[in-house]
């Protein structure tokens, strides 16, 4: 009841008043202590005489405080401007006492006011320690008593470097926090039994499940800048098994005004384990490329579509044209930039599959740079439904590259996907169609087609990570389809900002590939999955391999057989050196595909892709009689 009292008490701020009388207490006192020290704590000064000078004290302390203000402050909120505040009021009460001082010696006026310059200078010293030293012990006091009586957690650091140190300080200076530092970890076992500001460092292969349970660890914070993804991975999944909450420092360049915000430590998340950098979008080069122009974008409410528009939207464009057939999200997305009062948006229901209505939409709003993101994309769907494969991703693309050229499009971007890279699906062989049209009508007009290719993405409509977590939320298990399969994966803004800047850097003919990093292996994806949710393996949550299903691979790829790659000025964008073919035969063959479009003959589409792609090889499915 008391403790509670006392709380309600020191949440409200103390009067200045109050504030101002407590700072002219200390400097009477101060005066006193300066007189003692400089008679080495003896009463030989006369007394009478120090007892007359106190008002002046008083007068000259409520001068300075006044002037400087620094009696407004809120005490237990006392940082670096609180405490210049009190030197120089300090200052101004050597000054004024000094000047009596000086004054009186010249004039004559009264000896009992001439104050020894020795005791003036012991004063403001005194002045300014003391009167700094009151507001942080303040500080002090109001924080252990808003949360002393609190447990606190006990938090080990990952890393004792300069990113480590800054986590450790910004722990133990705000003491709303409620954490306590009781080690750091290091790889480095030259650190191993120091100790960086008291706290001993202890080598990695020291911490298990003993240590952290007999130091009683709650937390362990990963404070490490530019580590490998593989070896983030690495540490992660073996804190995991730990029983205590393993949260991570975000990179650098995400930091807020670049300074840590204690908001930002947060649980670790599968993104975190890709070690993918933060996207800037302020690149005068982008900018300049969207300028006042009208750009339309293909499967505009999908994962991809989605977030495309939502970098562009951050330039001066004219207009931003979003088609898509899915209604419902559709709305949802133009009601999210009704809501931020973006007002260039148009958004259009529409099929790519229909030849005149995209017509209609191109010729009345003239777009400068098509971005195409529209498809299908589910691989055993489209297995089982070859004729939609080859109507929207092969029929639907080749109507908006051929509209491109008819109404002058500036440039063509195409979204394609690894899975186009040696297909063994009907999906992956229908983008790799595609791409081989594209590239085939890039000398045809004034229209640069562009192709960009890269392989998952995180949290994407359909993607294992929100399957992985619905079937966590369910109890389990996690369905992986073999235990070896591997992928490669990236964030949905990296790739968008991927796709805007080989957009912008395109001339046309290119096939663009991007650095995915390191390839993920899929079951060490659940393992982690499941630890990170709290859970553990497999006594929580089973893990359940199920089999490949039809057409797909075990390792996805980014280049086809006989391609290569260059570099560009972008260290994750590279160009495919794309092999030679024979463009008019494989066109035609193309334009014989496409008439197909309206049967159901699902052998023959899969049969005449075969022919197009030679390097399309069936796998786990049935039309791998086909290959034969």
């Amino acid at each position: 009841m008391i403790l509670r009292l006392f709380k309600k008490i020191a949440r409200r701020n103390i009067p200045r008043w109050i504030v101002l009388l407590i700072d002219i207490y200390i400097v009477i006192n101060t005066f006193v202590l300066s007189y003692l020290i400089r008679f080495n704590f003896s009463f030989t000064f006369d007394t009478s005489k120090l007892l007359l000078q106190i008002p002046l004290v008083i007068v000259a302390a409520l001068i300075a405080f006044v002037l400087v203000g620094s009696y407004k402050g809120i005490i237990r909120h006392t940082g670096f401007k609180d405490s210049m505040n009190v030197s120089i009021a300090s200052f101004i009460i050597l000054a004024l006492l000094g000047g009596v001082v000086i004054v009186n010696k010249y004039a004559s006026i009264q000896s009992n006011f001439t104050i020894p310059r020795s005791i003036l200078v012991i004063h403001f010293l005194l002045n300014v320690l003391v009167l700094i030293f009151s507001r942080y012990l303040f500080k002090e006091v109001y924080y252990y008593v808003m949360s002393g009586f609190e447990v606190h957690k006990k938090v080990i650091i990952y890393g004792a470097g300069e990113a480590g140190m800054l986590v450790y300080s910004l722990l133990t200076n705000d003491k709303k926090i409620n954490s306590n530092v009781i080690a750091f970890i290091d790889d480095d076992k030259r650190k191993a039994r120091k100790k960086m500001n008291g706290i001993l460092v202890y080598d990695a292969a020291q911490i298990d499940e003993d240590f952290i349970l007999d130091k009683q660890v709650d937390e362990i914070i990963i404070s490490i800048q530019n580590i490998r993804p593989s070896r983030l991975l690495e540490i992660v999944d073996r804190l995991s098994k730990l029983p205590s909450k393993v949260k991570i420092v975000p990179p650098v360049q995400s930091w807020m005004d670049g300074n840590l915000n204690p908001k930002q430590i947060q649980a670790v998340k599968i993104e975190d384990l890709l070690g993918r950098q933060p996207i800037s979008l302020n690149n005068p080069t982008l900018q300049k490329e969207f300028e006042n122009k009208v750009i339309l974008v293909t499967g505009a409410a999908g994962s991809i579509g989605s977030e495309i528009i939502r970098q562009i939207s951050t330039f001066n464009v004219k207009n931003l044209i979003l088609v898509d057939q899915a209604e419902s999200d559709l709305y949802n997305l133009q009601q999210s930039f009704i809501h931020k009062q973006v007002g260039n948006i148009t958004a259009i229901v529409a099929d790519i599959r229909n030849a005149t209505r995209m017509e209609g939409l191109i010729k009345e709003y003239q777009p400068a740079i098509i971005f195409h993101a529209a498809a299908y994309k589910h691989v055993p769907f489209m297995e089982d439904n070859p004729s939609e494969a080859l109507n929207t991703n092969v029929v639907g693309t080749k109507i908006l590259v051929d509209l491109a050229l008819q109404y002058q499009v500036e440039k063509f971007v195409f979204i394609s996907t690894d899975k186009a890279v040696n297909p063994t699906n009907i999906m992956g062989a229908s983008k790799r169609v595609a791409e081989m049209y594209i590239n085939f009508n890039n000398d045809k007009g004034s229209t640069k087609f562009i192709t960009t290719r890269f392989g998952n993405v995180l949290g994407s409509n359909g993607s294992v990570i929100p399957l992985f977590q619905s079937q966590i939320k369910r109890g389990g298990p996690i369905t992986v389809t073999h235990k070896d399969i591997t992928r490669y994966f990236m964030t949905i803004p990296e790739a968008c900002q991927l796709v805007l800047e080989a957009g912008c850097m395109g001339k046309g003919g290119e096939i663009f590939v991007f650095d995915m990093g390191d390839s993920i292996k899929i079951f060490d994806l659940a393992l982690n999955m499941i630890r990170l949710s709290g859970f553990n393996f497999p006594a929580d949550i089973d893990i359940k391999i199920i089999g490949l299903r039809p057409g797909e691979k075990i390792y996805e790829e980014l280049l086809c057989d006989g391609e290569n790659t260059q570099t560009t000025y972008h260290d994750k964008i590279m160009i495919a050196k794309v092999k030679k073919m024979d463009f008019e035969k494989t066109n035609h063959k193309i334009e014989e595909l496409c008439a197909l479009h309206e049967t159901l003959n699902f052998e023959d589409i899969v049969l005449r892709m075969k022919k197009i792609v030679p390097e399309f090889i069936s796998n786990n499915s049935k039309y791998e009689v086909l290959d034969n």
